[in-house]
């Protein structure tokens, strides 16, 4: 895919922190209506379906025989187990606590591209990665009320870790593969196998097809999963990771905000903090040295 524009990469950043900032508390509301695993098949077949059409339609080479090992390494750790680990793990807390522990991520994912990607890292970015991160733990230490499960906290980072993994195997292979088939294979391989783990271990009969569901079911398949993955891969193979992924510090603020609306979660003086912190982050982290901005690509 082309590069994109500074403006365009703006309005796509926004689109994504607030679509997959609602995601959270949506999926908490959906699992009263599903199993996990069932509900978290469900919604990434059916996201993964739709990526394939559009593969399909756009007619890029897929490359099956030699890259189908690249589709099934970057699906097993972006959705098989990224997906499952959160979808389990909202079970056993808030889902704006759990939104914070997983975006833990960020910082990850900066190091990870310093470490495996050879991309710049420096005092002012380390600084801003680290503010983002104090912006989590004053949320996650404080700022919501509600029970702290070993094995939520667990599932969290773990969630935390796969997706920044992920994202770091899926631009390191992005020379290889067609950009919209490496994110419509691993979408629909995820799909495939989370909804066929969750069809041996739960019940479909335990579903409630109401309106509610189906309608939550439906918005997150299109707009966070299929749409949000397009956008996602798209602004880490054009920018530097460890920028985008500071504006994803913003993802569990909106999660909170939304699971206070309409969960009934409560915050306290901590999620206040954590704004001033995260806000503070994303500014740090795309300021750049004088002696980098010739060298470093502009987002």
């Amino acid at each position: 895919m082309p590069g994109i524009s500074r403006s365009a990469a703006t309005m796509y950043l926004i689109f994504l922190v607030f679509i997959w900032g609602i995601n959270w508390p949506l999926t908490k509301y959906a699992l009263d209506f599903s199993p996990p695993l069932l509900f978290a098949g469900i919604r990434t077949l059916i996201g993964g379906i739709l990526l394939v059409g559009f593969a399909i339609w756009k007619r890029g080479p897929l490359r099956l025989k030699q890259n189908w090992h690249i589709y099934l390494i970057a699906s097993m750790l972006n959705i098989i187990l990224y997906y499952s680990f959160q979808t389990i793990g909202l079970q056993y807390m808030p889902a704006g606590l759990f939104t914070a522990i997983v975006f833990l991520q960020p910082v990850l994912l900066g190091m990870f591209a310093w470490l495996w990607l050879g991309e710049a890292m420096y005092p002012l970015k380390i600084f801003g990665l680290l503010l983002g991160f104090a912006g989590v733990a004053a949320i996650t230490t404080g700022g919501i009320f509600g029970h702290i499960s070993v094995w939520g906290l667990l599932l969290a980072i773990a969630s935390a870790i796969c997706w920044a993994g992920g994202t770091i195997y899926t631009k390191k292979m992005a020379p290889r593969v067609d950009p919209l088939w490496m994110t419509a294979m691993q979408v629909a391989i995820g799909g495939v196998a989370i909804l066929g783990a969750g069809s041996v271990t739960e019940s479909w009969s335990d579903i409630v097809w109401n309106m509610s569901f189906i309608f939550d079911t439906l918005f997150i398949s299109v707009f966070v999963i299929a749409v949000g993955w397009l956008i996602y891969f798209k602004l880490i193979r054009n920018g530097d990771s460890a920028k985008v992924g500071s504006f994803m510090f913003l993802i569990p603020l909106i999660a909170i905000v939304f699971s206070v609306l309409f969960l009934n979660e409560h915050v306290t003086i901590n999620l206040a903090v954590g704004l001033a912190l995260v806000a503070s982050s994303i500014i740090v982290v795309n300021m750049k040295p004088r002696r980098l901005k010739k060298e470093l690509p502009v987002l």
